[in-house]
């Protein structure tokens, strides 16, 4: 299992907070690219339009609902079972 298949697992397993770095490396190999942070709203944007914006709780940890919101706007569901 490769280490991005793990993170993915990770994501799915709804954990309560992760860390941010994470969420970058995830966003990083889905085609995202951090295009602007302001305090502690980090904006993630693709190539093709979509965007998502990631708040982080004392800049290393990220809530469930945007872990959430991660695992959706990636269809993390669907890759991990092809």
């Amino acid at each position: 299992m490769s280490k991005l298949s793990k993170l993915v697992a990770a994501f799915l397993a709804a954990p309560v907070h992760v860390s941010f770095a994470d969420v970058e490396r995830l966003m990083r190999a889905f085609g995202f690219k951090l295009d602007r942070t302001t305090g502690s709203h980090h904006v993630f944007r693709h190539d093709d339009g979509r965007k998502l914006t990631v708040p982080t709780v004392g800049g290393r940890r990220v809530k469930s609902v945007y872990v959430r919101q991660v695992v959706d706007l990636l269809d993390l569901e669907k890759w991990h079972d092809d």
